[in-house]
């Protein structure tokens, strides 16, 4: 039974990839070399042509649906190890085709190139090799006669890098089926899982003033610039990192010329949280920002984009079981709480246990040195099979 699977069917996982290691490496090369920036609608469906290729050739995948993400291209449903389409209490693997990096990044000064045991290309870490050791734990389990106990559902989404606008609705709704939430995002430094995500928040405040001429009547302007200064200033002396929550204004715009006091002025927030306690206080604090100058009036919009993935009994319940599994593969999984945000927040926000970060070790996510291991391609996918074949 996979419910009693022991460290020889375990090592006997992590062979079987390891022999395919070839293959795989290929195949994280050609999706690689697709370039699928967020909203390029070309470089999705080409991603999810190979991808949808790739999992026709598994006898486990019951349905292969494309989702059209109109103005970013489509996701991708699989489900497998089931009668048909129908996956409720499934074992749902989550993970995204798009990448930040915008189309000619793949050029000869960051070209897709191996140096040692490291494997270079734009979205390589984050998350393309991950979306093909997804396909091979579907592979390796059919293979090895270990069929998982539940239905196993894999939704790769087109737009994660830009905030998942169309893809949230098929997160949650599979989420709502799903026992447990496996999410490929890349691992922590040292391979190590996420069991903690802060939350985002987004928020725009344009603020309307007084112009007026600086030289001749400065005192007759209301700055638009100023006022913003001065929220800026109070916003960024509410951090706290003992509640983990941290204010961000990382645009500031405004003004028309340097003699004229400006009359309109706008400023984008990014907030961070580590509890929906602490999400609901900033978003009644966003409310309600009065401005210092009464003459200046402020037109503030956004809200919540993800809750916090906090670290729950049952998320601890997941990180021991997946800890078990790499100690019988032998090597030592630690886990680590992040700031950054993904697609398993919107699971979390649903009650679902979610684990986080188990995609293939490396370095450099949405950087010009990002990198895979490739000697963490087996381990990894080894370690995403023991689970799904477990859970």
């Amino acid at each position: 039974m996979a419910s009693d699977l022991d460290s020889s069917k375990l090592m006997a996982i992590r062979a079987f990839v390891a022999r395919r290691q070839d293959e795989l490496v290929d195949l994280i090369c050609r999706l690689v070399e697709i370039e699928s920036p967020s909203g390029d609608v070309r470089g999705s469906q080409a991603a999810v042509e190979l991808l949808e290729d790739v999992a026709r050739t598994i006898p486990s995948v019951s349905s292969i649906e494309k989702v059209k993400s109109p103005d970013y291209g489509e996701h991708l449903r699989i489900s497998a190890f089931c009668d048909d389409a129908k996956s409720d209490g499934a074992t749902l693997i989550l993970g995204h085709t798009d990448t930040v990096h915008p189309r000619g990044t793949l050029s000869a000064q960051h070209r897709l190139r191996a140096e040692g045991d490291r494997l270079y290309g734009p979205g390589i870490f984050d998350m393309k090799a991950s979306c093909v050791i997804a396909l091979e734990v579907l592979r390796c389990l059919t293979a090895l006669a270990l069929t998982p106990q539940r239905p196993v559902t894999l939704l790769l989404t087109c737009d994660e890098e830009i905030g998942s606008a169309t893809g949230r609705p098929l997160v949650e709704q599979e989420a709502r089926r799903a026992t447990q939430v496996l999410v490929l995002e890349p691992p922590a430094p040292g391979g190590c899982v996420k069991t903690s995500r802060k939350g985002v928040g987004g928020w725009t405040v344009a603020a309307q003033g007084v112009a007026s001429h600086a030289g001749l009547n400065p005192e007759a302007g209301a700055s638009a610039i100023l006022e913003l200064a001065r929220q800026t200033e109070r916003l960024h002396s509410l951090n706290d990192p003992t509640r983990g929550t941290s204010f961000n204004v990382g645009v500031l715009r405004g003004g028309t010329r340097s003699n004229v006091v400006a009359a309109q002025a706008e400023m984008e927030i990014d907030v961070r949280f580590s509890a929906m306690d602490e999400a609901r206080r900033v978003e009644d604090l966003m409310s309600s920002l009065r401005p210092f100058d009464e003459r200046v009036r402020l037109a503030i919009k956004g809200g919540i984009n993800r809750a916090p993935l906090e670290r729950t009994a049952g998320v601890v319940k997941l990180f021991h079981h997946a800890r078990e599994i790499a100690e019988r593969l032998g090597f030592e999984l630690e886990e680590r709480a992040v700031g950054g945000a993904s697609d398993g927040n919107f699971a979390a926000a649903l009650n679902v246990p979610v684990l986080d970060g188990l995609g293939v070790d490396g370095d450099g996510a949405h950087a010009a040195h990002e990198h895979i291991l490739v000697k963490d391609i087996a381990p990894r996918t080894a370690l995403l099979a023991g689970l799904v074949a477990t859970l």
